[in-house]
């Protein structure tokens, strides 16, 4: 039986209960963060804690956690789902809490829910060869604030429904002035002339961890140099090379595009490289 956090408690899955009047369930009112654990190992905890007090002051929600006592909680977490796999994330969500009544003005004195589970996953990069995937490309109909890790996730389900009935990886937006801003649940990167580019951080996009590692491990081998510049569609369809990044996913290399084969219709050299730098770096041995 899996063992949930909720509230200062651990306790099991089908125990945990809360408040229908939750502003989390009401209005979706909240943020969250993923943390992978390999073999054990959280990969990059500290950024996607860091990246959990932006989403949280961004929405004037304070909460008593500070951020160095999350991992105890989350060894403790994962120990007790050990059952489960070596390979897990944590899924942290904390919202507003329950008021009184159904209200959009935020309520005085009421205290924040924090929530976690653990999910097993099957990592993406486990050996050297990946048989890549496939995406397609749709318009971004989100909100301004995609920079905030929100739990309203309606404007992301919509492009990930549309990406399992087209049977592809993923779905790629496409905003109203034509620029790429990332897929329905990963960061976009394209590899042309042996160049790494990805859209620059803005409130259009989450600032992935896993890109920002991406960039990072790119940087300090200096083989291929990286761009955080503006794509176009036309970027898209020019590329020798596309990769969706995220956490869960790691780094997948896109060989489709609108049923069209990228460069080689396989997994490119960069990504070949790329995809070995990270892994030493993930499992510690670099």
């Amino acid at each position: 039986m899996a063992q949930v956090y909720l509230n200062g408690e651990f306790l099991p899955v089908e125990n945990a209960k809360i408040s229908v009047l939750d502003r989390g369930f009401l209005f979706g009112d909240g943020v969250y963060e993923v943390v992978p654990f390999f073999d054990g190992r959280p990969l990059r905890q500290k950024e996607h804690i860091d990246r959990l007090y932006r989403s949280l002051e961004s929405i004037n929600l304070k909460i008593e956690q500070k951020p160095e006592e999350w991992d105890g909680l989350f060894q403790t977490l994962y120990a007790l789902n050990k059952d489960d796999g070596d390979n897990q994330s944590i899924y942290l969500q904390i919202t507003r809490g329950a008021g009184k009544e159904r209200s959009h003005n935020y309520p005085d004195g009421v205290k924040p829910t924090v929530f976690a589970m653990t999910m097993p996953f099957t990592p993406g990069i486990r050996v050297q060869q990946h048989p890549g995937g496939k995406a397609i490309t749709v318009a971004d109909q989100r909100w301004q604030r995609c920079d905030i890790k929100s739990i309203s996730l309606l404007g992301n389900l919509i492009p990930h429904h549309r990406a399992q009935e087209a049977g592809v990886t993923e779905a790629i937006q496409i905003d109203e002035s034509g620029r790429v801003t990332e897929g329905a649940s990963s960061n976009v990167f394209v590899i042309r002339d042996g160049r790494i580019i990805t859209p620059p951080l803005s409130e259009r996009i989450l600032g992935g961890v896993t890109r920002a590692l991406v960039l990072q491990l790119a940087a300090n081998d200096s083989r291929y140099v990286c761009e955080e510049r503006e794509l176009s569609a036309d970027d898209l369809q020019q590329a020798d090379e596309i990769w969706i990044t995220s956490s869960s996913r790691e780094i997948v290399p896109i060989i489709e595009l609108d049923g069209v084969a990228v460069g080689g219709g396989e997994p490119g050299p960069v990504w070949q490289y790329m995809a070995g730098l990270y892994r030493s770096y993930r499992d510690g041995t670099s």
